[in-house]
């Protein structure tokens, strides 16, 4: 082996490098990206969870709670008049917690008589991100407890102080407030279990990054093999061409969707709690949209492997920030509106209402419209480049 020939040769791929912007930015962005990604922004704590409250005390000790609940900034609360307004908001995501405080909490509170029930707590919570469900219910078990010891520590002191030092009082009462009894429910996957959330996000992966990746060497391959020019002389306008490259790939993938539902059906027990038609029917349009951009993808490169390679690009915050694995509401703010660019974010939102929540098109219209907005506008750019192209 030539040292001097192996230098050369290195010598000749590190000036290569050097001038291909594009690969050189990949080199050293991504990984700085990843770091950030993992390290800063994705977690699975209990943050920025809105909370439904439903005070049926309206008390002071009622208050009390509820200021305690908020104070970390963990939760947000958001009031509500009846319990069927809470369930409905959790139903369309609006809420992932909610807290109801019967009548006579604060009576209960001070008033431990013997024999009588504790003040009582109800937590009910959105079970679909299991692992976020289960800190988010230990974390608000955790902060009712607390509440009842601060309680009891401030009641005890107050009787001590009122008796005088040395005073006992009357042995017979003790001045210290009962516990709370805290109910907790999950309204959604009451078992906690994984597979929902996994399943019904793996359909917004599958379906953004292998529909992308497909139609992303469309065109740019058939530019290599000269086909296109040949496509380019006959009558078809840009919006044929769109279509008839995409209908039958289209078709392919809603077909397995149907395929993906039945597998984790029959093999997971994991079936739409919502309508199944409704989810082919939002998965189908869905596909599309991926497709448009995959198409974009397509006439906006060169080569296939500056194809291959936006698709890649584009599957990394496209599988970290659209909630596929963490959740959204974990990451910091403008990071959060980052993501609503995302078609996919809104499409994730939509499948694990559906499949999970059992949720309609009545409680989904907003998700529904910013894909529908996504949807033309990907079209509408997709049809620009190719016109562009022929």
């Amino acid at each position: 082996m030539s040292w001097r020939r192996l230098a050369t040769l290195v010598r000749r791929e590190v000036q290569a490098t050097l001038r291909d912007r594009f690969t050189l930015t990949i080199l050293v962005g991504v990984p700085l990206f990843a770091l950030l990604l993992f390290g800063y922004i994705l977690s699975t704590e209990v943050a920025h969870l809105d909370l439904g409250v439903l005070d049926a005390d309206g008390s002071r000790a009622s208050r009390e709670l509820l200021a305690d609940f908020t104070a970390q900034g963990t939760f947000r609360a958001h009031a509500f008049a009846t319990r069927e307004q809470l369930e409905d908001a959790m139903v369309s995501g609006a809420v992932s917690a909610g807290i109801l405080i019967p009548p006579g909490f604060e009576r209960a509170l001070h008033d431990p008589a013997p024999g009588r029930e504790p003040a009582q707590v109800r937590i009910i919570y959105d079970g679909t991100e299991a692992v976020l469900a289960g800190n988010a219910e230990g974390f608000l078990q955790a902060l009712a407890g607390s509440y009842a010891r601060g309680r009891g520590e401030r009641s005890g002191a107050d009787a001590a102080a009122g008796a005088g030092v040395g005073d006992t009082g009357d042995a017979g009462l003790d001045p210290r407030p009962a516990g709370i009894d805290v109910a907790t429910r999950a309204l959604f996957n009451p078992r906690l279990a994984g597979e929902p959330f996994m399943v019904s996000g793996t359909f917004g992966f599958v379906l953004s990054f292998l529909t992308t990746l497909l139609t992303a060497l469309s065109i740019v391959n058939e530019k290599q093999q000269g086909t296109f020019e040949q496509l380019e002389v006959t009558p078809a306008t840009s919006l044929e061409i769109f279509l008839g490259k995409l209908l039958p790939i289209g078709a392919v993938f809603t077909l397995d969707v149907v395929l993906m539902v039945l597998i984790a059906g029959f093999l997971l027990d994991v079936w739409p709690a919502g309508s199944a038609v409704f989810f082919v029917l939002i998965s189908t349009f869905y596909v599309l949209v991926s497709l448009s951009l995959g198409l974009i993808f397509s006439a906006t490169s060169a080569t296939p492997a500056e194809a291959v390679q936006k698709t890649v690009l584009f599957s990394i915050p496209l599988v970290q920030l659209s909630g596929f694995a963490f959740p959204i509401r974990n990451m910091p703010l403008p990071v959060r509106w980052l993501t609503e660019l995302f078609p996919a974010t809104h499409y994730i939102r939509l499948s694990r209402a559906i499949y999970v929540r059992a949720a309609g098109p009545g409680d989904l219209w907003p998700e529904m419209a910013a894909l529908f907005v996504f949807g033309a506008l990907l079209v509408a750019f997709a049809l620009r480049r190719i016109g562009a192209r022929a």
